[in-house]
């Protein structure tokens, strides 16, 4: 009786969700609107400053700074800027705003000139749950010169200059619908250094990686690659899922480098969210996150919790497996380039970065900076390349794989 009723129901979600997914990918190429009411830049304690940008909808963003002169530069995908005015700055700290497209095709930018080094402490992004309009935070705060020299740098393969061009603001985006998203996420950064051994932190050596294996994947032509920090700077983890729903990611790998104070561990580790985790994550991500954020095109803001776990309960159905084969693949792709292995290589934990019920996610440790022999690889540019080709193996095999499960669903 009850238990065949409750695998129907299931089942209708199910393809009724399917169905939506098409609508979800034509929303989000959309551009952008800003609401210049609820926007602002602002003088904030200490000589620092705070952007508040107010979007109508979540669209995947990234922050870095440059020098001469030195500058905050924000880039998102995609915003018309059109509603800014002049009075947006209000902000003595910031000499000059400039609003306009970027170089890389379908993204919008906007440079922040600063009066003095300024380091950027947070950037989040939160999605109201009834509208699904975005609130982008940017919070900077002052800095030395030299600090902020080392880590003022643009994303590998960007063009400088960095101004905002006019004329690329309407240039339409290239869908690219052939090839995959993956949304790569370098663990910790700002306040947050991750694990720390030998004068190193984590959060820069994962970023290192993260964007050599970005660059990677895109020799191949076949995937649309995404990060969700560019450079050493705090981002919120609900945001760095966010950022990934919004881009319309097929696949989410968080990368980390942990170390451990006890005992002993070393090699590469990939982890998938655990199944008492997956019942803990779905309440939690319930009763807290924004509801129309937990899942792509389906509007949980008038859900109760019980209908709420049951389309998470169902979206994890059809994304836990597809977790798994990408967690077996790295695995195997690791291996095959003889990389150095944990005794255990795949493990379950509770990560709220896996928590995203509808996007496939992994958490790769590619190493523990406690071991002498993984630190020494980490900071190996060979060894990272080699690592990177075969987690680059990994992913092809996995989308093929993917995609003809997807087939075999339809039948």
């Amino acid at each position: 009786g009850e238990r065949p009723m409750i695998r129907a129901v299931f089942a209708i979600f199910f393809w009724v969700m399917m169905a939506a997914q098409p609508l979800v990918a034509q929303e989000f190429r959309a551009l952008a609107r800003v609401n210049a009411q609820d926007s602002s830049l602002q003088d904030a304690r200490a000589g620092g400053a705070r952007l508040q940008l107010a979007l109508s909808q979540a669209v995947p963003f990234r922050v870095f700074t440059v020098t001469d002169p030195a500058r905050v530069v924000l880039d998102f995908r995609e915003v018309n800027w059109e509603a800014l005015s002049p009075e947006f700055n209000q902000s003595q700290a910031i000499l000059r705003v400039s609003t306009g497209g970027a170089p890389d095709q379908g993204w919008s930018r906007m440079v922040l000139e600063l009066s003095a080094p300024m380091a950027v402490d947070l950037a989040a992004m939160q999605t109201d749950p009834e509208t699904g309009e975005a609130q982008v935070e940017v919070t900077l705060t002052p800095t030395t010169l030299e600090e902020f020299a080392a880590q003022a740098r643009p994303p590998v393969g960007l063009d400088i200059p960095v101004e905002p061009a006019t004329e690329a603001a309407t240039r339409p985006r290239d869908e690219r619908p052939d090839r995959l998203v993956i949304m790569l996420d370098p663990g910790h950064g700002g306040v947050d250094p991750g694990a720390q051994s030998a004068g190193h932190d984590e959060s820069d050596l994962v970023l290192i990686f993260a964007r050599e294996l970005r660059e990677a994947l895109l020799r191949t032509g076949l995937f649309d690659v995404l990060m969700t920090r560019e450079a050493d700077v705090f981002v919120p983890l609900p945001t760095r899922v966010t950022m990934a729903r919004a881009a319309g990611a097929h696949a989410f790998v968080s990368i980390h480098a942990d170390a451990i104070a006890h005992g002993h561990a070393s090699g590469a580790t990939v982890y998938t969210l655990s199944e008492t985790a997956t019942d803990e994550a779905s309440a939690a991500l319930a009763e807290h996150h924004d509801r129309a954020d937990i899942l792509a095109g389906v509007d949980l803001a008038q859900s109760d919790d019980a209908v709420t776990n049951v389309l998470l309960e169902l979206a994890r159905l059809e994304t836990d497996p597809r977790s798994d084969m990408l967690a077996d693949a790295m695995v195997d792709g690791i291996a095959g380039v003889d990389g150095t292995l944990h005794s255990r290589p795949r493990l379950e934990a509770g990560f709220t970065v896996l928590s995203a019920a509808d996007i496939p996610s992994v958490l790769l440790e590619i190493g523990y900076m406690s071991d002498e022999g993984d630190l020494d690889n980490i900071l190996d540019p060979a060894w990272r390349a080699r690592i990177q080709s075969g987690l680059v193996r990994a992913l092809i095999e996995w989308a093929s794989a993917d995609a003809m499960q997807a087939i075999l669903l339809r039948q």
